[in-house]
């Protein structure tokens, strides 16, 4: 694979220093290799979308509107071999695979019509003082840099790209170095579709990739997710340039489950929050807080559930949860076992790697954890979920909000009320109230805290790819 590369509208074979293997985690080994872009390619795709620009944003909304459905269409109609690559490159089970999917082309056909619902390049602004009148104008951004992760990819990319073009920005799209093959459909239906040359670039490759792409001159924006160290150093590149960024970070999340709870319900809502895509999410709720009155009747019933997981290769078994995606990701998660056997934490399940090809670790449950333990306070970004019993509704909400992140929680009570006045006073920027994760394209996404800068998906995922300008005229 050496055309690996979309820019300016053509395939490019890579011309960077790093040979980028792509793996199949199930069984640790590799399955494709291509090279990453050099630096002057990221130039060259910086340069393809400025020259893009501006005939792609004086396109009409309907226009854009029409290649957006187009997009989502074509997904569709790949939809069993992008399936199959999320289950091959990530380890997805293929209920997963296929929700990702679904998640992908929803948010397309989501903003295709947000696009078509956008007011007219001029609006009216009242003014108090007389002698002027005024009107504001909502107008693209310009060239945005997306880089998006590995755990939840085509996904992630369609949030950020299907805004930025309904908005009329041009890209430039860099795929993690984990599975930089998925993202490459994109490109595929750009062709399809004959989406004007530079409108769309995808650029793959390591961390000189990603630095060439966020320091470059040549960006309006930037749009980021992934971790918080490789964040940072996005917002310092941003803020050299003076640039705005939205940056989508960390979690350390809380669910926190009342006495009042079916206690059957309870474990299936806290073992979606934990093994959904072996617990490799941002969002994983991976601290519970459960009241004193229903711990003992739950953590037996949780560990057994967590106990009976079929975890396996989801190409040739049917399976709960597959492995991680990368060795690094099972290194990182087999070092916080030995921080728990260090510490001396309570194993009530897993808490070891599993003694197979490819990189498996069992779904692990530690109870009683210590608020200074490492596990409570350190995203670990994997099926590892750490307990704390709790006793008022004030204390569970102290200690949920005791974190350096503030993504999501997750509220578990028979008593709606309660639960409303919990889901207020948490500081985080997504809560669900006896639910699984169930993220809609029509609802916001983003933290608070250490979790992150602006939101993505609904209207406001729109308005981070727009900047307003205002023109007012004197009358006399």
């Amino acid at each position: 694979m050496t055309t690996s590369h979309y820019i300016a509208g053509r395939w490019v074979e890579g011309q960077g220093s790093d040979c980028i293997s792509v793996n199949d985690p199930a069984l640790g080994q590799p399955f494709a290799e291509l090279m990453a872009a050099s630096v002057a390619q990221v130039d060259q795709a910086v340069s393809a979308a400025r020259g893009a620009l501006p005939a792609w944003k004086s396109t009409s909304a309907s226009e854009r509107a029409a290649y957006l459905r187009g997009f989502a269409e074509q997904l569709g109609q790949r939809r069993e071999a992008l399936i199959t690559l999320q289950m091959r490159n990530n380890g997805k089970p293929r209920h997963e695979a296929e929700i990702d999917l679904d998640d992908a082309i929803a948010t397309f056909g989501y903003y295709a019509e947000l696009a078509e619902q956008l007011p007219s390049k001029n609006r009216d602004v009242p003014l108090a003082a007389p002698g002027f009148s005024a009107r504001t104008r909502l107008e693209p951004v310009g060239v945005v840099g997306l880089i998006v992760p590995w755990n939840f990819p085509l996904v992630t990319s369609a949030w950020k790209l299907a805004p930025a073009l309904a908005a009329g920005c041009t890209v430039v799209l860099k795929p993690s170095e984990v599975t930089p093959l998925i993202e490459q459909a994109y490109g595929q239906i750009a062709d399809a579709l004959g989406l004007p040359a530079g409108v769309l670039n995808i650029v793959n490759g390591k961390a000189e990739t990603g630095a060439a792409l966020s320091n470059h001159n040549g960006l309006d924006k930037l749009s980021f997710t992934g971790s918080n160290s490789v964040g940072s150093q996005v917002m310092r590149s941003a803020s050299a340039q003076c640039r705005p960024v939205t940056l989508e970070l960390g979690g350390k999340s809380a669910i926190v489950v009342f006495d009042d709870c079916d206690v059957g319900q309870a474990v299936e809502w806290i073992v979606a929050g934990i093994t959904w895509n072996a617990g490799q999410m941002c969002s994983a709720t991976s601290r519970l807080l459960v009241q004193e009155g229903i711990a003992d009747a739950l953590l037996p019933r949780l560990q057994a559930a967590l106990e009976n997981l079929r975890v396996g290769n989801p190409l040739s078994e049917e399976v709960d949860m597959g492995p991680l995606t990368s060795q690094a990701q099972w290194l990182k998660v087999a070092g916080y076992f030995a921080t728990a056997r260090e510490e001396g934490l309570q194993c009530l399940a897993g808490g070891k790697a599993l003694d197979r090809d490819g990189w498996f670790v069992s779904p692990t449950l530690y109870a009683d954890v210590p608020k200074d333990s490492r596990l409570w306070t350190e995203e670990i970004f994997g099926p590892v979920l750490c307990a704390r019993r709790f006793a008022t509704e004030e204390q569970a909400i102290a200690e949920a909000n005791d974190s350096r992140f503030g993504l999501v929680a997750t509220v578990c009570s028979a008593d709606l009320e309660r639960a409303e006045r919990v889901a207020d006073a948490l500081e985080v920027g997504h809560v669900w109230i006896n639910s699984v994760q169930a993220v809609f394209v029509e609802t916001s996404w983003g933290g608070t805290k250490g979790s992150g800068i602006g939101r993505e998906l609904g209207p406001w995922g729109l308005s981070a790819y727009q900047s307003v300008k205002h023109v007012t005229r004197c009358l006399g």
